[in-house]
């Protein structure tokens, strides 16, 4: 595990460069090389200059990169990509989001389904996912397939069980019991909250993780946060820190309200639909009409710069993040109002407190699901051959 770690943090390495890494002698190592080359996990490449360009970024220096070989190509090892991969799924209450990625964790497969969950029930949620990734996998998929994650916007505990899924009204419910019924019995299936997923896929696909504290927030429905300490995900005691969606807002008249409903996909559609020409009401089409500045998405778009600032100045006086990245399908009007929502937080923040810098993840529609097949290959190079929450 050691040496399949070390090959997919550098890359292509030479068997003498892989020795070094590991702190074995070459014979040792050789050894190992042998018998994952035997399972089909590594194999040898000629040296072109690519694998070399690769390695070089090892720390102090290790891989051909650093040292500039001449002569002819010699032999580099690699991670054979499509020996194993893995599966992730995210449940929404609007979507279903499937993704695979191999063995170096490159994305291989992806599909994005239309999907009412709460109308359609637990079951009808599980077997949709389950086709998602049986029409996207190739046909002998299942048997390398390693793991199955699902992400879910839930209270979520550390063994898997979720306590409460409000906006998909699933109570006591285990994720991943119900998603096995639908695997291979072989495939190891786990169960994470969806921020803490999109949290952990921000960090999985990046060449080293954000330094210091992240705070991770997916914007769907509802809003998801995740907390990274140096690539290092911190649930909190009940597994529910950065959970800042569930903020109380004070409101003119009536009682306060959480911010997800706020700033959340549903709250804003519902807004644009009452200020919408004739027609479906769509996040295409609200998104369209902000860039148009049309004055109705506008005021919309500025209620949610306004409410967006004040939610993350609270959270932040008690995370103090680095940085906040951004995720979901709502993520995509955080670029267009960016510099509203930076002047709403100024006015609102006390001195002392520097306001963190954001980011909208590359790929917002699809991190969670990525973060939950991130995890199962996370836990395959530790060797764990039982996931936890299984």
């Amino acid at each position: 595990m050691a040496a399949l770690r070390a090959l997919h943090r550098h890359g292509r390495l030479s068997r003498a460069d892989l020795a070094r890494v590991l702190g074995l002698n070459r014979s040792s190592s050789g050894h190992i090389v042998t018998a994952l080359a035997a399972e089909g996990l590594v194999r040898e490449v000629a040296d072109g200059g690519e694998g070399a360009a690769r390695a070089g970024r090892a720390q102090d220096g290790v891989g051909p990169g650093g040292r500039g070989r001449a002569g002819r190509p010699g032999i580099l090892l690699e991670l054979r990509p499509d020996a194993v991969f893995f599966a992730g799924v995210e449940i929404g209450v609007e979507h279903i989001s499937f993704v695979a990625v191999d063995l170096s964790a490159t994305v291989i497969a992806r599909r994005l389904e239309a999907f009412d969950a709460p109308a359609a029930g637990l079951e009808a949620a599980f077997r949709t996912a389950a086709r998602l990734a049986g029409e996207a996998l190739p046909a002998d998929g299942w048997a390398r397939c390693e793991g199955f994650g699902i992400a879910i916007p839930a209270q979520m505990e550390r063994s898997g069980r979720v306590r409460n899924a409000p906006l998909l009204g699933w109570r006591d419910v285990h994720p991943a019991a119900l998603m096995r019924a639908h695997l291979p019995a072989s495939v190891p299936v786990v169960a994470e909250n969806d921020a803490n997923a999109f949290a952990i896929g921000d960090a999985y696909g990046r060449d080293a993780a954000r330094p210091g504290v992240t705070l991770a927030l997916v914007l769907e429905t509802g809003v998801g946060g995740g907390i990274l300490v140096d690539g290092t995900l911190f649930r909190g005691g009940h597994g529910l820190a950065g959970e800042i969606g569930h903020l109380l807002l004070p409101e003119a008249a009536g009682a306060p309200r959480r911010l997800e409903e706020l700033v959340g996909l549903e709250g804003i559609l519902s807004a644009y639909r009452a200020a919408a020409p004739e027609g479906a009401a769509t996040l295409a089409g609200f998104l369209g009409e902000v860039k148009d500045r049309a004055p109705g998405a506008v005021a919309i778009a500025e209620g949610w710069a306004r409410a967006m600032a004040f939610g993350l100045a609270q959270g932040c006086r008690l995370v103090d993040p680095d940085q906040i990245v951004l995720g979901g399908s709502l993520a995509a009007l955080y670029p267009l109002v960016g510099a509203r929502v930076a002047a709403h937080w100024a006015r609102i923040q006390d001195p002392g407190f520097p306001l963190p810098g954001i980011v909208v993840n590359a790929d917002p529609t699809f991190g969670a699901a990525f973060g939950a097949a991130c995890i199962l290959h996370q836990r395959f190079l530790a060797g764990e051959a039982e996931p936890a929450g299984a």
